[in-house]
């Protein structure tokens, strides 16, 4: 629920102070009033708090709502209980549109041997290549909220089959042919038609490990993609299934343990690619403009589009 209008007219702005003077600007203009910086101590009245991590002093019944900057909120719930009646919101704005362009980047590069054509480039070897066509292949998406509408509805614009995988029934969101359940015998046949499997997942109870030896076993060659969570998947099945061959390769965006130093085993898993958790940064203007969406719907009493269920994690 939105705090109550009256304490949110009170509250003080906080800000972390990882936040550029332009968003704070923008911040001070959207709600009315000065920001301060983070406090060593509690303040003394109602507050609302603007920034990546929440202070342990700040974790309190006097915080009305946090806005993470992140669209991520994993860390922010793991790292203690979520002061009762709080709110938060969370960053998403032009992060499905960056994380598809990623991805859609990956699935073409794959489809005209790109990695081939430049390991070749570097040995001087001119060796003519096969390439495939994406259409009419299958993407199978976990995650189907905004983030893995986005990816699917940029693959399916290039013609490819998407099915999405969600944990509760609903309608099929835009972007997929169809949505099937997880955990269900139709999730399994999906896997084994899927030339890309993509993991737009958050980290919660329910997905730590979500992909094991089971789902990669479950797979016939599908090239795999995290874009969600790096402790979603079980590091070691995917090593296993990449020397199996279940899973033709496989983009990391994203790892248990990050950043990932050079002595990580998973810089020497064969045929994959890490990237340093970049698919989907953050810009100022995602902050202020998702911020100002929550401000404007909390102000008038309603709970934004943008609520994190702290109980659900996502």
């Amino acid at each position: 629920m939105p705090p109550h209008p009256d304490r949110l007219a009170r509250a003080r702005l906080l800000a972390s102070p990882s936040l550029g003077p332009a968003v704070l600007r923008e911040l001070e203009r959207i709600t009315g009033r000065p920001a301060g910086s983070a406090y060593a101590e509690e303040p003394d009245g109602p507050f609302l708090y603007v920034g990546d991590v929440l202070p342990e002093p700040l974790r309190t019944q006097r915080l009305l709502w946090f806005h993470s900057v992140n669209a991520g909120t994993d860390a922010l719930l793991a790292a203690g209980p979520w002061p009762e009646g709080a709110l938060l919101t969370r960053t998403v704005g032009r992060m499905g549109e960056r994380i598809a362009q990623y991805t859609l980047a990956w699935v073409l590069a794959e489809c005209q041997s790109v990695p081939e054509h430049t390991a070749q480039h570097s040995r001087s070897e001119w060796r003519r290549l096969p390439s495939e066509l994406a259409a009419g292949q299958t993407a199978v998406v976990h995650g189907t909220g905004r983030i893995g509408s986005a990816v699917a509805g940029l693959l399916r614009a290039c013609s490819v089959r998407t099915v999405g995988v969600g944990r509760t029934p609903r309608a099929v969101p835009p972007g997929f042919d169809r949505v099937v359940l997880a955990g269900s015998a139709e999730e399994t046949a999906a896997l084994a038609d899927a030339r890309w499997v993509v993991s737009a997942l958050p980290l919660t109870d329910a997905t730590e490990r979500y992909f094991d030896g089971s789902r990669f076993g479950a797979m016939r060659g599908a090239t795999f993609v995290n874009v969600g969570r790096g402790a979603t998947v079980d590091m070691a099945a995917l090593e296993s299934a990449l020397r199996g061959g279940t899973v033709r390769r496989a983009v990391l965006d994203v790892l248990p343990d990050e950043p990932a130093g050079p002595a990580d085993h998973a810089w020497r898993m064969p045929r994959t690619v890490i990237t340093s958790h970049s698919a989907g940064i953050t810009a100022d203007e995602d902050v202020a403009a998702d911020f100002e969406a929550c401000w404007e719907a909390v102000t008038g009493g309603r709970t934004p589009a943008l609520a994190v269920d702290t109980r659900r994690g996502y």
